[in-house]
């Protein structure tokens, strides 16, 4: 049985932990809120921009309207990008993907090649630590998380793609639902997908009167594409912040819970300890009392 000091210092202990996991979950909380209204301003404009670029081709007729980053060819080679975190604390959070991006490399086995980027540093350390190459690590790219942060990186993916260094790129990351619910996500970011890629129009959806572009049609695609893909990668960026935030805050108030019921039971088992030690003491003193008549 443990003593009442190894009781106390393990109460102690544990109400430190409290402390700093309550904390932890207040500024995963304040963090969450900015980063929930970044997302849910971002979502609309996306889905707006590939809305537009998916009747733009459907008005297209017979003009042969097209572009490079809406073209599929015969898949060989493959890069996945896997968004984690840098930080640990966030329940399944990083778990989710790295076993998501690990299913991916599995299923696709037959390919010539699949290449892995990362962006976080629980990521590049998953993948390290089992011999996988990696190609590029965005290391910091959640300091300093903007738009054209994100550009960049879509840019560099772009470049590869246009050059026949891969055939199509894959990202994987942590769509955010609510608080307590993120869905992990595996999309093709490259080929670009409209909204109505590999679908037939409903009936009346492109029968609406054509609109006049300026300069072209043509130059207007090749303007909306390059940009769709950069929201693109902005967006699942804003998604894996807002998840992570969320996943953080949930699994502090898991584990500020858990401290406090196990500071319950610790404080009774040392009551009772405390309560056992007072009545041997007592028995003591009366069976000495007892010997001395």
């Amino acid at each position: 049985m443990a003593s009442l000091r190894d009781i106390r210092k393990r109460i102690r202990s544990v109400k430190n932990t409290r402390q700093i996991t309550k904390a932890m979950k207040m500024v995963s909380a304040a963090k969450l809120r900015k980063a929930q209204d970044a997302i849910l301003a971002a979502r609309p404009y996306a889905t707006m921009l590939d809305q537009i670029i998916s009747d733009l081709s459907a008005r297209s007729g017979d003009d042969n309207l097209t572009h490079p980053l809406l073209v599929s060819r015969p898949v060989k080679r493959v890069e996945l990008v896997t968004l984690t975190s840098d930080r640990g604390l966030a329940g399944g959070f990083n778990s989710n993907i790295t076993r998501r991006a690990n299913r991916f490399i599995y299923e696709n086995t037959a390919l010539e090649s699949i290449r892995v980027s990362t962006v976080g540093r629980k990521g590049n350390d998953f993948f390290r630590n089992r011999n996988q190459t990696i190609r590029k690590d965005f290391g910091g790219l959640y300091q300093r998380l903007n738009y054209r942060a994100a550009a960049e990186v879509a840019e560099e993916l772009v470049a590869s793609f246009l050059n026949g260094e891969v055939d199509a790129v894959h990202i994987v990351y942590n769509e955010f639902i609510s608080a307590i619910n993120q869905k992990v996500v595996v999309a093709q970011l490259l080929p670009l997908q409209t909204l109505g890629a590999g679908a037939p129009p409903a009936e009346g959806a492109t029968a609406m009167v054509d609109f006049k572009y300026e300069p072209d049609r043509q130059a207007v695609l090749d303007r909306l594409v390059p940009q769709a893909v950069n929201i693109k990668v902005y967006r699942a960026l804003l998604e894996s912040v807002a998840s992570e935030h969320g996943a953080r805050m949930s699994a502090m108030e898991n584990a500020t819970s858990n401290a406090s019921d196990m500071i319950s039971s610790l404080t009774l088992t040392y009551n009772r300890t405390r309560q056992a030690v007072i009545t041997k003491e007592l028995m003591e003193i009366v069976s000495g009392a007892e010997a001395l008549k």
